[in-house]
């Protein structure tokens, strides 16, 4: 992409109203800008990170066998009077009422409706383990949106809904669930901490909070420092086997780690010694919920099981804050220049700069290189514009691709161009050649 044909309406001041580095570096990178409190507009790049992050969720979705659908923004009133939910959700839910005189809400979350699709088409026990999940935007009407996209009113979420046929097997899918969430995560480069949770208002009696940790979170923080030596490494993780997801729950859950909402000061004194105690504060990015039949049972979402006979439906629920996520990443990985982004979900693999475009020769090589680099799958934004170097070098580092490459006619001269890492500042003068073998073993490119 030639940065002279891309939308990217980069601030060189913060504005006033952004308290914290996501939202004041996600304003002034073009990533967002604000339609109305606690709704945003995503502007080219941002659009382009959210699509990283929804690949890397369908494909760990997908590896745990979970199926997509879509679900509507509108959903029926009584729905969510037939679950007992309507009246007790509170103002955050948006109510709606049509010409027709029939009452809507934008959905802050799913159970209701994805419990309706199931019991219209699921009758038998042989049709579970069933788990069906979708990308989609809700609205929360929050009393007082703040933090950028953070807090928002409006948000991009991914929610999952397993149907069980028994209690053993929904533990499965949560355990199942834990375990995809703790790959997706890392596969964003962050480190996220399941955390004992409070249910709130969907309900049921287990639940866990992903944390990434970060000054600026909402949430307060006491864990054992033992969970942060904790990886899931590249095995590959048997999904249908129990065992092998228990295995993986138990290890990341045995260790003391919760929110000040479940915080058990007594307990946290007695068994996790002095040396390994930790407090901090932390970004919810994910939660994951087991709620049996608190759905199934009013709503009459039932199964024969193997002896014919009828039984309401183990359920759970899952999701990951997708829009969220990537305030988090922000706030986890940035500097006094700007965003550094981990190569994963980086709006592009590279940055190129043409220090001369008027230069014949410059701008060859340098379109050579995003030819080469496209034909590897590491897409480019190639900054031809005129603007100073100085100017083109701020703004690369305020975006935060991970890689740099300059080309100017001085290093040119001598064959070579410099590849720079926004992360450490390290500098390479290579050829060409060298630098996209680089890159392409950076990127794990075959």
């Amino acid at each position: 992409m030639r940065m002279s044909r891309y939308f990217l309406p980069v601030l060189r001041e913060t504005p006033a109203e952004a308290q914290i580095a996501s939202h004041r570096l996600m304003l002034r990178s073009g990533m967002i800008q604000q339609a109305s409190a606690g709704i945003y507009s995503w502007m080219p790049l941002g659009r382009r990170v959210l699509g990283k992050l929804e690949t890397i969720i369908h494909e760990e979705q997908a590896a745990a066998g979970h199926i997509p659908i879509l679900m509507p923004t509108l959903q029926p009133a009584a729905l969510w009077q037939e679950s007992g939910r309507y009246d007790d959700y509170g103002q955050e839910m948006l109510r709606i009422t049509d010409r027709q005189g029939r009452h809507l809400l934008y959905g802050p979350t799913n159970e209701e409706l994805v419990t309706d699709i199931f019991r219209g088409h699921v009758k038998s026990y042989r049709n579970l383990p069933l788990t069906l999940y979708h990308i989609q935007w809700k609205f929360r009407d929050e009393i007082r949106p703040r933090f950028g996209i953070m807090r928002g009113r409006e948000f991009l979420m991914k929610d999952g809904y397993n149907f069980d046929v028994d209690e053993a097997s929904a533990v499965h899918a949560y355990n199942r669930h834990l375990v995809s969430y703790l790959r997706t995560y890392q596969r964003m480069g962050l480190k996220a901490i399941p955390m004992r949770a409070d249910t709130g208002p969907i309900g049921g009696k287990l639940s866990h909070e992903f944390l990434v940790l970060a000054d600026t979170g909402e949430s307060e923080l006491f864990f054992d420092s033992n969970i942060l030596e904790l990886g899931l490494g590249d095995s590959d993780i048997d999904y249908d086997s129990r065992e092998a997801c228990a295995s993986v729950f138990d290890r990341w859950t045995q260790q003391y780690a919760r929110t000040d909402e479940t915080h058990d000061p007594d307990h946290f004194a007695r068994h996790v010694p002095a040396v390994r105690q930790r407090r901090s504060r932390g970004i919810e990015v994910g939660q994951i919920f087991y709620f049996g039949t608190k759905y199934s049972e009013p709503m009459d979402a039932c199964v024969n099981d193997a002896s014919g006979q009828r039984v309401p439906v183990h359920m759970g629920s899952h999701g990951i804050g997708v829009s969220r996520l990537v305030g988090a990443i922000i706030e986890a990985n940035h500097d006094d220049k700007g965003i550094v982004w981990p190569e994963p979900v980086a709006p592009f693999a590279v940055g190129v700069i043409n220090l001369k475009p008027d230069n014949e020769e410059v701008s060859a090589v340098c379109e050579d290189l995003c030819v080469r680099l496209e034909a590897q799958g590491l897409e480019p934004l190639y900054d031809d514009t005129d603007d100073r170097a100085g100017s083109k070098f701020t703004t690369m580092d305020l975006i935060g691709l991970p890689w740099r490459l300059t080309v100017g006619p001085r290093s040119l001269a001598a064959g070579e161009l410099e590849l720079t890492c926004r992360r450490d500042g390290r500098t390479f003068n290579c050829a060409p050649e060298e630098a996209i073998g680089r890159l392409t073993d950076i990127y794990g490119v075959k």
